[in-house]
């Protein structure tokens, strides 16, 4: 183990390898842990790095991942491997250009965008989809760190508004018999016009059960399929601490209430709390990308108010828009709040003291 650790430290040090840095340490991290220290008092132990919360977040993507190649045959995988070369490449460019190095962040970004997507996209539209989501939801913002939007939502939005008719029609039915999808690369003999979701919107009678919806007999997008796998997920992600519990709770509970009072009202067009709660991406939403630490509020006040206004966009963007799934739009609109929601709380919280001068 010892070679090793000492191979993977003759790498980093090569100068024609040094972007890919990162992507060593990385390794380094996942292998024999965290090796920083303090060089003076005080002591803090604290585990909680980028690398860790990279770390955590692909383990609990891992099984959604699979989960996806089941359902959806091998061409998961495909349009897993195409999103993670097309973000390291905008990423590599990026860190040439700037003489910086590749930093952690595209390792979850580059899973996160195609398990968002239709199992039926094409490999290009990936492709095009994860370029525009690294470079204008965080490159152009200086960075992992620096970035005001969550850029697979980013890329998700640019697909949906520049192919809707592709992203919004063919959806293929799932396997659900058997070893699935880990015996087929995919499915084109079963599609359906619309999901859940949609048919509702439709006027339609609902076709699916909520156990359908929950174990993933449903079509949706590859990776929020399975719901009963995404919220153990999501619970596992909490009890880590790597993701905190006030999001997705406040934006989940929201919709719960919202969409009650809104299909007493509206019967015909807001859905009742559990076919919400069970439908699109709402659950994947809440647990892996409203709790993204640099585009949401660091004040626990604002985590609240953050996820209750999620809650409100997502049930009337659903309802009353043109368009079905209210969630990306929601999330891109609170991304674009965070920064005035956390300066409100903490202007509220730490009133300036008054300065009556000098007795």
């Amino acid at each position: 183990m010892n070679r090793f650790r000492q191979q993977l430290a003759n790498l980093q040090n090569k100068k024609s390898l040094k972007p890919l840095s990162p992507a060593f340490r990385h390794i380094e991290f996942l292998v024999f842990g965290p090796g920083d220290v303090t060089a003076s008092a005080p002591h803090i132990v604290d585990t909680l790095d980028s690398k860790r919360y990279m770390s955590m977040a692909v383990l609990a993507l891992m099984p959604l991942s699979l989960a996806s190649v089941y359902f959806y045959g091998w061409r998961a995988v495909a349009m897993i491997l195409v999103s993670y070369i097309f973000a390291g490449i905008t990423e590599l460019l990026f860190a040439f250009f700037r003489k910086k190095e590749i930093t952690e962040g595209f390792f979850v970004t580059g899973l996160i965008f195609p398990l968002i997507l239709p199992p039926t996209i094409p490999l290009w539209i990936v492709a095009v989809g994860t370029v525009v989501g690294v470079f204008f939801g965080k490159e152009v913002f200086g960075g992992t760190g620096r970035n005001i939007f969550n850029p697979a939502i980013v890329g998700r939005v640019f697909v949906t508004i520049a192919f809707p008719l592709l992203m919004t029609t063919l959806w293929q039915l799932p396997f659900t018999e058997g070893l699935g999808g880990f015996l087929n690369f995919s499915r084109p003999d079963a599609i359906t016009s619309a999901t859940p979701l949609g048919i509702f919107s439709g006027g339609e009678a609902a076709l699916y059960s909520y156990s359908d919806l929950l174990l993933g007999r449903a079509p949706g997008s590859m990776g929020e399929t399975f719901r009963l796998l995404i919220i153990l997920a999501g619970v596992f992600l909490i009890i880590v601490k790597i993701s905190n519990w006030r999001i997705p709770v406040a934006y989940l509970g929201s919709v719960a209430v919202f969409s009650q009072f809104g299909s007493m009202f509206y019967p015909g067009r807001v859905a009742p709390p559990l076919f919400q709660l069970l439908t699109g991406g709402l659950l994947f939403a809440a647990f892996f990308m409203a709790t993204d630490p640099v585009t949401s509020p660091f004040t626990k006040q604002g985590k609240w108010i953050f996820g209750l206004m999620l809650g409100m966009f997502t049930v009337l963007i659903r309802g009353f828009a043109g368009a079905v799934e209210g969630v990306m739009f929601s999330i891109i609109l609170m991304n674009a709040l965070t920064p005035v929601i956390d300066s409100l709380v903490l202007k509220f919280k730490f009133k300036p003291i008054k300065d009556y001068g000098v007795v």
